[in-house]
């Protein structure tokens, strides 16, 4: 969507001196602040403003000197006269041109997910996995300054890029925010109290296999959601949730945007759109011991047994190394980046929290 320092030759900065000083969220622009900048075609380049940068393209020129001191939303005109419009990003802009360890969850679905599992101000959430940090960041929004996110990621390498680019964005380590590298059915049990949360979100491989543990962290009438990207995925979710037999019934969905072109009588849908990206999966923490009511439905000769469903879900055929072939990232479709890539990219996200002045906090052993 759009280019970064990092990402374009021609949006470099110089490795000047960064600020102390935490970014504003409104007001004149000042250095520690990322900017976006777009040119004249709307070609999007984000840059941090830093004593003593600049920002090239091939027509020229801006000192960041320049553009600070500008009220937000201001046009700057670089060295040979073109004009570029110079804003804050919003987490939208930030969550799609930051580095990346792993695949984001696109905004489309954070604001689903958001409204769908109700994150409220005060609530206590926990997610897994943490990925590059873009779901973490609405969640913080959601939550606000009263709330608590505990999330959980296997590999350190993606809890550093998600860490850099959390701090990046708030100017600061969240104080409310943990994030703990390790497999969630081991950790959350010792990391919260059982029937102490108020959400649990799922962004995994295999989120049928945290089923029982969410359910033991939720307080009744808690909301499970879970983001999955094949409906192989989404069939295993749901039936596991049926079976535990501690949530209500699961709802599925999906989410498709398609923007417009609308330009005086020109008014038609855009040729691209961004359509598939993830299912959601929703369901609400039953009270102890309470038995859902069964759906009452039409009779159907299409009922299906569980050696039907093993004909789909090897691993519910019993069929183990089936299942252990079956259910990994590159048979679900999910690329993965190389270790080398992840250091490169941890790399570039701690740059840009050294340029916001507002380098992430050491982990610790449950961080």
């Amino acid at each position: 969507m759009s280019d970064s320092t990092l990402n374009a030759p021609d949006t470099a900065t110089t490795d000047a001196e960064t600020t102390d000083a935490a970014p504003a969220l409104r007001g004149p622009l000042g250095f520690g602040d990322r900017v976006q900048l777009t040119g004249p075609k709307g070609r999007l380049n984000t840059i941090t403003l830093v004593p003593s940068g600049e920002f090239h393209s091939h027509k020229g020129m801006i000192k960041h000197e320049e553009i600070v001191g500008l009220p937000d939303a201001s046009v700057v005109v670089n060295n040979t006269g073109e004009e570029y419009l110079a804003m804050r990003p919003l987490l939208s802009d930030f969550v799609m041109s930051m580095p990346r360890g792993a695949a984001i969850v696109y905004p489309k679905d954070a604001a689903q997910i958001l409204s769908l599992a109700d994150i409220f101000p005060g609530a206590r959430v926990v997610e897994a996995g943490v990925g590059s940090g873009a779901l973490s960041l609405h969640l913080l929004r959601g939550i606000g300054a009263t709330g608590r996110l505990f999330s959980f990621e296997r590999r350190e390498e993606f809890a550093d890029v998600a860490r850099a680019n959390a701090a990046a964005f708030t100017g600061a380590a969240p104080e409310n925010w943990t994030v703990t590298v390790g497999d969630l059915q081991e950790t959350l049990p010792s990391s919260c109290e059982a029937g102490s949360i108020d959400r649990v979100v799922l962004d995994m491989l295999a989120p049928w296999e945290c089923v029982d543990v969410a359910a033991d962290a939720l307080a009744p009438g808690g909301v499970l959601i879970c983001y999955v990207a094949t409906v192989t995925q989404l069939s295993r979710t749901a039936e596991e949730i049926r079976r535990s037999g501690l949530f209500t019934h699961p709802q599925s969905s999906e989410t498709m945007v398609r923007g417009w072109h609308v330009e005086g009588l020109a008014v038609r849908p855009d040729h691209r759109m961004v359509a598939h990206t993830g299912f959601l999966i929703t369901a609400r923490r039953l009270a102890p011991d309470t038995k859902l009511p069964s759906l009452k439905r039409r009779a159907s000769k299409s009922e299906f047994s569980d050696a039907d469903m093993g004909t789909w879900l090897p691993d519910l055929a019993g069929d183990e190394a089936a299942a252990e072939h079956t259910w990994t990232p590159e048979a679900v479709g999910q690329w993965s980046k190389s270790d080398k890539i992840l250091r490169k990219k941890a790399r570039e996200a701690t740059k840009l929290a050294e340029q916001r002045g507002a380098l992430p906090s050491e982990p610790d052993a449950q961080a």
